[in-house]
């Protein structure tokens, strides 16, 4: 059985990639996580409370684990501007320094938004545009990644949505919840400009690639998306699962730039497969915000963007 230290895995990604890496015969995962966005960690599976930038205490566990799932960092364009020093220390230098101080297999959640702006149907060879601090930090690491580790697994992400786990937190900073959460609540939906095309995937799909490649002794750098939506064409799918709500469509360019559609080509010829669809991803937002599952969606601990402005004015940024 293989040691594998999920750090960050006590979030929006971390959660379901715990549950099922837990019940493989395959693994046996410590969670490595400074709780960030949690007040508690209360699940059955081993757990060691720990900022990525500390040094010492990641290089004494580190020799004891064959893999590293690294999902730490700081996620989106807005959350990363809010401290650019930061977000250089989070999300470059803190997996350069893993790169260097660490034998075993790296495993690296990259992002599609790397590729900011093209027209094309861009596979990884794509040259990389990267339109903002999240997007050229992400690209900063996973290339050192690529020249420097030993052995590595990197993936860019596409547009998560959706529920993974029962206990972690939701996003609702992302485009497909986001959406689904203002059609319950509000009755309408507004799609500024609306023909950005995005790369998207379920989030309980990470997990299942990780876990699909490491058993398969899958290593490399690969695009992982599900399909390639239109923004536009979103809103008519949470319409057919919430049909009361309006469509509204706004002639104001959308202030997010990132406009591409990515070839996950590369990833399907090793056998996996997406097991997760938009319509359910849709289906588990609306259940969670119809039942009142969450308390108050409006919460900035549901938002990356919000939640790291309101540390910052705080004082509490880390």
């Amino acid at each position: 059985m293989k040691k594998a230290l999920i750090v960050g895995g006590a979030g929006y990604i971390g959660g379901y990639m715990t549950d099922l890496l837990q019940q493989s015969t395959d693994f046996d995962i410590t969670v490595y996580d400074n709780l960030l966005f949690e007040n508690h960690f209360l699940k059955n599976v081993k757990f060691i409370y720990g900022d990525i930038r500390d040094r010492e205490k990641l290089a004494k566990i580190l020799p004891e684990y064959n893999f590293v799932i690294w999902l730490a960092a700081l996620v989106g364009d807005g959350a990363c501007a809010v401290n650019l020093p930061l977000t250089e220390e989070i999300n470059a230098d803190a997996p350069k320094w893993l790169v260097d101080h660490y034998d075993g297999t790296i495993v690296f959640m990259s992002t599609c938004s790397v590729y900011g702006m093209n027209k094309s149907l861009i596979n990884e060879d794509a040259k990389p545009n990267p339109l903002s601090a999240y997007a050229s930090t992400k690209l900063e690491a996973e290339q050192y990644i690529v020249n420097h580790a030993k052995d590595y697994l990197i993936f860019r992400l596409g547009t998560l949505y959706g529920v993974g786990d029962m206990f972690s937190r939701l996003r609702f900073d992302l485009v497909v919840n986001v959406l689904t959460l203002h059609a319950i609540q509000k009755g309408e939906v507004s799609v500024f400009g609306g023909q950005q095309w995005r790369p998207i995937l379920h989030v309980k799909d990470v997990a299942h690639a990780v876990a699909y490649c490491l058993k398969h002794n899958v290593r490399g750098l690969y695009n992982l998306s599900e399909q390639n939506v239109v923004i536009a064409d979103l809103a008519e799918e949470i319409k057919k699962i919430v049909p009361d709500m309006k469509i509204k469509h706004q002639d104001i360019k959308f202030e997010d730039l990132r406009d591409y559609k990515v070839d996950n080509s590369r990833i399907l010829e090793t056998g996996w497969r997406p097991k997760f669809t938009l319509t359910e991803g849709i289906e588990e937002i609306a259940w969670a915000i119809s039942e009142s599952r969450v308390k108050d969606p409006s919460d900035p601990v549901y938002s990356n963007v919000a939640y790291m402005r309101e540390l910052e004015r705080s004082g509490a940024r880390g």
